[in-house]
Parts: structure tokens; C-alpha cells; sequence
């Protein structure tokens, strides 16, 4: 016991306690500055206004679960549905592709999307699935991969936005992102991104790609001809 207390009370246990706090400190500041400089990198391709927001082909709508527990609607889910619907109706895409996960028979998050868009008006031709997107890393490069979308918006919450289109510029896919509403409380879900950004990184550095990629399944070419500003008209 004597020894212990003299070990605990000696110089080098105090020294060997101030660098583990030290490079503790230092690892949760690089945590912090890349969760930040993330969202900052990609900031200025967001929107929150559907006015505007620029035309692109194809929206690709990131999935999650549609409930949080047995009979209680996830509002995220919800809340990217509505958002997926206002860029259509505003004509700021032309179609959809529903990515999402697709474990179980029991568990399909673009077939969900699919059935819950059609209620609300948006006519089956114009959206296609992905079932494959088991991750954002797999939805953001089989949508050009796969589907040869090779511009896109991606509808989701904005702390998601920012993530997958880091993910998309990382990858020179030209994406920009429409934000959800992001529903009050749910803190959880924010400081579960911070570790997912993490993960990014390392993606990046181990160079993961989608864990299936499969045959090319091209979407429809594009339906809308982009509104051109009367100043970017050249004169003759």
C-alpha cells in the first residue's frame, strides 16, 4: 500500500497524468475542428429557400427509418419527404432516387419513401430506388456510379447535407444539397453525426467504396430545360 501512495504522489505519475489530459485535450480538438471545417467546406452548396435553388436532373433522397419506435412517426424521415416534395412540385428536379437501406424483408427504407411519396402526389415514373444505399458513402457514389446521375441535389437534413456532400466533392461529384427541416430536440442524432464525420475521414483514408455497386441501372435523361437568366443569354 505504501509503495502504491508513493507511485501515486511521485513526479512521474503527476507527469504521466498531464500528458494523457494533454493529448486527450488535443484529440477532442481535432474532433471538434473536423466536424467544423466539414460543414464549413461544403456551406455555400445548401439551400433552405426552394426559390433558390438551382435545377439539377435528379434529387437523390437519403433514407432513415420511418419510425423511431413501434407507431412513432421519425421526423426526419417525414420532414425529408415533405422537402423531397417541394423540390418536385417546384420543378427544380425531375426525378427521384429513394436510397436507402434494404436489410430485411421486414426493413426497406426506399420502398417506405416510394409508397409515402406516392400518397402525397408524386406519380410513380418519376422516382426510381436505391436499395443498396446502406450508408451515405454508398448512396452518394451509387447514384453516379450506378445510376449515372452525374448531377444531383441530395435532400436531407442539413447536418446530413453536409456530410454527404463532402463525401460527393471528395469524390468530384457535382452535388448540392436541399435541407430538411430539422425537428426540435433530437440531440442525439447531431452528436451521433459528429462521430460519423469521423468516420468519413477514415473512409477516406482506408479508400472505402460502397460495399455493392453492381450493373449500371442509368436513370431517365433529363425532362426540364433549365431556366436561363435573361443576362446570361449572350447577344448576337
Amino acid at each position: 500500500m505504501t509503495s502504491i501512495l508513493t507511485f501515486l504522489t511521485s513526479q512521474y505519475y503527476k507527469r504521466a497524468i498531464r500528458y494523457i489530459l494533454v493529448a486527450l485535450s488535443s484529440f477532442i480538438v481535432l474532433l471538434v475542428l473536423i466536424d467544423q471545417a466539414i460543414g464549413f467546406y461544403v456551406r455555400k452548396n445548401i439551400y433552405t429557400d426552394i426559390n433558390k435553388l438551382p435545377y439539377r436532373p435528379y434529387g437523390v433522397v437519403l433514407g432513415t427509418s420511418k419510425y423511431f419506435e413501434k407507431n412513432t412517426l421519425n421526423l426526419f424521415y417525414h420532414n425529408r419527404l415533405l422537402a423531397a416534395h417541394e423540390v418536385f412540385s417546384a420543378r427544380k428536379i425531375d426525378y427521384l432516387l429513394l436510397s436507402g437501406d434494404n436489410r430485411t424483408n421486414q426493413y426497406n427504407e426506399p420502398r417506405n419513401m416510394f409508397k409515402d411519396l406516392r400518397k402525397m402526389g408524386i406519380a410513380a415514373e418519376f422516382m426510381y430506388m436505391d436499395f443498396a444505399g446502406f450508408r451515405t458513402l454508398d448512396s452518394v457514389i451509387r447514384a453516379q456510379q450506378v445510376f449515372k446521375a452525374h448531377s444531383f441535389t441530395i435532400i436531407t437534413q442539413k447536418f446530413h447535407c453536409e456530410r454527404a456532400l463532402f463525401i460527393a466533392k471528395y469524390h468530384n461529384i457535382d452535388a448540392i444539397c436541399f435541407a430538411a427541416d430539422y425537428p426540435q430536440g433530437h440531440y442525439f442524432v447531431r452528436f451521433r453525426e459528429f462521430f460519423a464525420r469521423i468516420l468519413v475521414i477514415l473512409d477516406i483514408l482506408m479508400e472505402k467504396e460502397p460495399y455493392f455497386l453492381g450493373e449500371p441501372e442509368p436513370l431517365p435523361p433529363p425532362t426540364t430545360v433549365p431556366i436561363v437568366e435573361l443576362e446570361d443569354v449572350p447577344s448576337h
